[in-house]
């Protein structure tokens, strides 16, 4: 019998990545060429084609050969943005605008008195740029258990996510500092800056994964956002992420009639037509 495929509701680029990627194409016709700081997005194929129409990834400001540079959706801190200009290179901010939304209230945070605690991981770009407006007030961990471990803390707390991250996970969070002893009588301020798109993605592959005897999510091996899916797949039914058509196993479908298919943030259409085209023959 061959096995039903469904694709899930709203994959494919979010806006954020979308208008990145729209950004980056026109300088590179422009110019013939450009640098990125970093890679625009973490997807290789994409990537890939970026690379073929002439985008060069650089690691480091140090890096950077050319006039000017594009920084990633990813945003960074603005120690970094300074660094670039005081080259005289020009910078071509690509920040996705629910991650700027985040900066901002990291910002205002600080300004207003507060020390940031954002909920991510301390070591992507994203919560980098996050932490950056914090003025060295800030810190990112996923476990409550750090933050109350720490030797002193400021009577006043702002609490943001990453915008990639589970709702239900930052509301856990949320709740063990709320409930934690070491925050009596401090000024907690909670702010949710998860981004739309990824909630909706999230809310949306959770409903073909009820459905599903197996969910393929096309996604970059370093992408947090494709990671996430995977994991609240996985709770309901058996999930495998792929970058590529290539990596699927066909034992995966042995015995699977319903086959669902989402996509992370910065996974492209090609790439999820690909993969379905590929179950198509293998189912």
């Amino acid at each position: 019998m061959t096995a039903q495929i469904k694709r899930a509701a709203g994959i494919g680029f979010c806006l954020g990545v979308r208008r990145a990627i729209d950004i980056l194409e026109r300088v590179a016709a422009e110019r013939g060429w450009v640098e990125t700081l970093g890679a625009v997005v973490h997807n290789q194929p994409v990537l890939g084609r970026l690379a073929d129409i002439g985008v060069k990834v650089v690691d480091s400001v140090a890096d950077i050969q050319g006039e000017v540079v594009v920084t990633s959706s990813h945003g960074v801190g603005p120690e970094v943005t300074e660094e670039i200009r005081r080259r005289n290179i020009e910078v071509v901010d690509t920040t996705c605008p629910f991650v700027k939304r985040a900066q901002v209230a990291a910002r205002r945070l600080t300004e207003a008195g507060f020390g940031t605690i954002v909920y991510g991981n301390a070591d992507h770009p994203e919560v980098k740029g996050i932490l950056g407006r914090t003025g060295g007030q800030g810190m990112a961990t996923l476990d409550a258990a750090s933050i109350e471990a720490a030797d002193s803390l400021p009577r006043r707390l702002g609490v943001l996510s990453q915008t990639t991250q589970i709702p239900a996970g930052f509301a856990a969070f949320v709740g063990e500092l709320v409930a934690s002893p070491c925050f009596k009588d401090t000024e907690l301020r909670i702010i949710d800056t998860i981004c739309h798109d990824i909630r909706q993605r999230q809310a949306n592959a959770l409903a073909l994964a009820r459905e599903s005897d197996l969910v393929i999510v096309v996604g970059g091996h370093t992408s947090a956002n494709s990671h996430h899916l995977v994991e609240l797949c996985a709770t309901l039914t058996e999930t495998h992420l792929v970058e590529t058509a290539d990596e699927i196993e066909p034992f995966w479908l042995e015995g699977k009639s319903r086959i669902g298919v989402t996509s992370g943030a910065s996974t492209d259409e090609k790439t999820i037509d690909e993969v379905v085209t590929r179950l198509e023959a293998m189912a």
